[in-house]
């Protein structure tokens, strides 16, 4: 018997790929990724690369002709130092747990409400996810008339029930409430649907062990759901998190910062100090400010994520 494995009629042997195939194949990939690659870095790395250089200049965007000035890291020590940068991270703290807080708590109980069939479940969540399908101006500029007097529906009511005209955005307090319930109402359904999706990830044979051992509701959401839900649920947090520390259109259009500086953000900080005192050094310092924030919160919910999956690990072991 011949020690060589003959092939089916009509196949033929494999060649096997060289050093210089496997150079030209990886070559021409790289060829099509060429473009994306450049158009990245055109549209991303180096307005970065700009941003981080001008925050060490004085530099004013409305007077092209003059230089600008090299100050080091005057621009950051100005902003750790001045007490407005700080009441701008207090109100931005403010809008970011109280908005994530009833997105959290909205979103489970829609999560809730909607999880099982029932007639009309379709038309109704369409409806439902309608808000998060607007655009953020159409949105803010709503809730300034919903809030304004005398048109506006809260307004109304409360004028109705005390004879006395109600302005919600009349006081730091109220027009805050207002811009947490207008970013609430914008995105729990999407919350709802990452915990939709995570639910739907939980496996049945654990909720069938769990029914059978007889163990309470309480106890099968501890057990089983929670713990298959986390990752989603820390996800959702984050993503909500970083688009509440963004937040200016709802702030611009509803309050304009106002009353006073009772509402102003980091985000619109920016945008006044870019667009209309057009001091660019300074604006791109507090966005690097704010790019540091962010990439501090990234890295936290990639810890919890680390220290959930070592866990899951040492029970499993």
């Amino acid at each position: 018997m011949s020690g060589v494995l003959s092939l089916p009629a009509g196949r033929a042997a494999p060649m096997p790929r060289t050093s210089r195939g496997t150079f030209a194949s990886s070559a021409r990939g790289w060829q099509f990724l060429a473009p994306a690659l450049v158009v990245l870095c055109l549209m991303n790395l180096v307005p970065i690369l700009w941003s981080i250089g001008m925050s060490f200049f004085h530099y004013k965007a409305d007077r092209l002709r003059t230089p600008p000035h090299f100050l080091g890291l005057a621009n950051y020590i100005d902003l750790l130092t001045d007490d407005d940068i700080w009441e701008r991270v207090t109100n931005t703290g403010q809008m970011i747990v109280g908005s994530v807080l009833i997105q959290i708590l909205v979103g489970a109980a829609l999560t809730l409400l909607f999880y099982r069939p029932f007639p009309g479940r379709r038309l109704i969540l369409m409806l439902v996810l309608t808000p998060m399908l607007l655009s953020t101006v159409f949105v803010g500029t709503f809730f300034n008339f919903f809030f304004l007097p005398p048109f506006g529906f809260v307004s109304w009511i409360v004028g109705a029930l005390t004879g006395q005209t109600f302005n919600p955005l009349a006081s730091p307090g109220s027009a805050m409430a207002c811009i947490v319930i207008a970013d609430a109402w914008m995105w729990s359904p999407f919350v709802m649907l990452m915990l939709m999706a995570g639910l739907a990830g939980v496996p049945k044979e654990l909720c069938e062990a769990a029914a059978i051992d007889r163990a309470s509701g309480w106890q099968r959401f501890r057990s089983v759901i929670f713990p298959s839900v986390r990752g989603v649920l820390l996800l959702a947090v984050l993503f909500r998190t970083i688009e509440s520390f963004n937040a200016f259109d709802l702030i611009f259009t509803i309050t304009n910062g106002g009353p006073g500086t009772s509402t102003e953000s980091l985000s619109t900080e920016i945008y006044g100090d870019a667009f209309v005192l057009f001091e660019t050094g300074r604006a791109s310092a507090l966005a690097n400010f704010s790019t540091f924030v962010i990439i501090v919160l990234v890295n936290l919910y990639f810890q919890a994520i680390r220290q959930r999956n070592r866990a899951i690990g040492e029970g499993a072991a």
